[in-house]
């Protein structure tokens, strides 16, 4: 199981202090609310440390709709001067007793991927996919560290990388 302690590099943000007005949006899951609640606590934590602005935050009923939120979301703002420059997909995919984890946690992974592959900002992978509830909360401030907080930080690293690309 990953353990972002053993990546002490990844949860380093005294750089990203200095991106100042990065611009990140976050389309999140109302499923599993009380999850995404600690997801997202974590994402505004991060942006509130590095001085960072959620620009949107957009609510979907499940997992399976994060793609299609994303590409709207980026459409909407496109060429706008408070675009945001990485969107943040937040959910949680609890296994049950039939095979609908799979068909969930399939799809909206491979969207997120075209996304990455076809928008111009990165989209971050935030969807938690897991066997019971109490995994949720390991990896939410638990032995896994806090998922939402490295979703922000991935966020405003690729940012960064962004940025100096383009310079």
């Amino acid at each position: 199981m990953a353990q972002s302690q053993h990546s002490t590099s990844l949860l380093d943000i005294s750089a990203l202090k200095e991106l100042g007005n990065a611009r990140v949006a976050v389309v999140y899951t109302e499923w599993n609310d009380k999850i995404v609640a600690a997801q997202m606590n974590g994402c505004k934590k991060i942006t509130d440390e590095t001085g960072a602005e959620i620009v949107a935050e957009i609510a979907v009923p499940g997992s399976f709709e994060i793609p299609f939120a994303c590409k709207q979301l980026w459409e909407h703002y496109a060429g706008k001067e408070n675009a945001p420059e990485a969107i943040i997909a937040f959910g949680a995919v609890i296994r049950g007793g039939t095979p609908h984890f799979e068909y969930v946690c399939k799809a909206v992974t491979e969207g997120i991927t075209q996304l990455n592959l076809t928008l111009p900002v990165p989209v971050i992978f935030g969807v938690l996919t897991l066997d019971t509830e109490e995994q949720a909360w390991e990896r939410l401030g638990g032995p896994h560290g806090h998922k939402g907080e490295e979703a922000a930080i991935t966020a405003l690293k690729m940012i960064a990388n962004t940025r100096k690309l383009k310079a």
